[in-house]
């Protein structure tokens, strides 16, 4: 039986292997992919963390010099129209008498908050006004004989237990997002041209035509669907390593580093996901009736490995969802990267879940080939 499976797997892997636009097209996605990211990430952190002059609009300049002063040492500046962004400050006329009296002032802070070219810039201003309101109120109080320390009855002290590792947040995600999914998307073409292609090539009836059972058959499709899986993640872990090295993380105060222990951990990890993967593309091309509607169909079910991993990405799931396939392996890399204790429960039973989604899946899969129907696709 083993004797039989390995010569199935044996065929199955030559001729995937014979196919080379298939399995570059997965590992393009491998490679790909973290270039990408790298440019993307290395764009958001140069915004995040700029700190260039902000030319906005102030009107009534002259009624606030202190506050349009305060503003300007901390880098926003009155400009014309040509060289102002969307953004108007106005100061009341009796700005100054107010102050003088001890009376609040004034500002008006005009721009749409629903353009996200403008949020960083808004919210900057709202910090420095902010700020400014906060040290003009603590000169008040000092000018009345008044300490300014009775304005604040709690002494609020942050110790932050964060490593430069921990801090990744959304990034860590977005890297163990795209890692994860390349389980599923490296050997989508193969999947679906071992099934559904072999059957509108007439090699299936062929294969079934000889002393084989149908689970074997099988079986060796999907070793061989998880083998060109586990190659595209090899390939991204290796790619992610060098794009993601080059991103200048410490500028927001944290680092992204995948060395070997994690790629070894990723791998040991993935392998029972990519056995997942194979088996599921294959049950979903062997329901459909042509390698179109094949590809319709499986495009269609990744996006359930889509969502799983994107509420653990954006850290939106419930207790319940961290227990599942793919949303506690991804947990788990996300806590292996920021050093933090690795949810075991929880990874234990989603891999033992996972792998009986896989015996489900394939015997699901055996059970089809029994039937002419779904052998010749009528």
């Amino acid at each position: 039986m083993i004797a039989l499976i390995r010569t199935l797997l044996r065929k199955e892997l030559l001729d995937a292997s014979r196919d080379k636009r298939s399995v570059m097209a997965g590992l393009y996605y491998a490679i790909g992919t973290p270039v990408l990211m790298c440019l993307l990430f290395a764009v958001l952190l140069q915004q995040l963390s700029s700190n260039d002059e902000l030319y906005i609009r102030i009107d009534n300049v002259d009624a606030g010099p202190a506050l349009v002063q305060y503003l300007a040492n901390r880098d926003i500046l009155h400009g014309d129209e040509s060289k102002a962004r969307a953004i108007r400050l106005s100061l009341a006329d009796n700005f100054e008498q107010q102050m003088q009296q001890g009376r609040p002032a004034t500002v008006i802070l005009d721009a749409d908050h629903s353009d996200d070219r403008l949020l960083s810039s808004i919210r900057r201003i709202e910090r420095a006004l902010g700020h400014y309101n906060s040290e003009v109120a603590q000169l008040r109080l000092m000018a009345r004989g008044i300490d300014p320390a009775l304005m604040q009855p709690v002494d609020v002290q942050i110790h932050d237990q964060a490593t430069p590792d921990s801090r990744g947040g959304m990034f860590l995600g977005i890297a163990t997002l795209t890692i994860i999914l390349t389980l599923f998307y490296a050997a989508m073409n193969l999947a679906i041209d071992t099934s559904a292609g072999e059957r509108e090539r007439n090699s299936l009836t062929l294969l079934l035509s000889q002393p084989l059972l149908s689970w074997q058959l099988v079986v060796a499709k999907v070793l061989a669907i998880t083998s060109f899986s586990m190659l595209g993640l090899v390939v991204i872990l290796v790619v992610s390593k060098f794009a993601y090295g080059l991103v200048p993380w410490e500028q927001l105060g944290f680092t992204i580093r995948l060395n070997a222990d994690f790629m070894l951990f990723t791998l040991l990890i993935g392998m029972p996901l990519a056995l997942l993967s194979a088996s599921l593309q294959v049950l979903v091309s062997f329901m459909a009736k042509s390698f179109k509607e094949a590809q319709t169909y499986v495009t269609m079910v990744l996006f359930i490995p889509l969502t799983l991993s994107m509420v653990t990405t954006y850290n939106i799931a419930s207790d319940y969802v961290q227990w599942l396939p793919i949303a506690a392996q991804q947990q788990a890399m996300i806590e292996y990267l920021k050093g933090s204790a690795l949810p075991l429960p929880q990874l234990l039973v989603s891999t033992l879940l996972t792998l009986l989604l896989f015996v489900l899946f394939s015997y699901g899969s055996s059970r089809l080939l029994k039937s002419e129907k779904v052998v010749f696709g009528l």
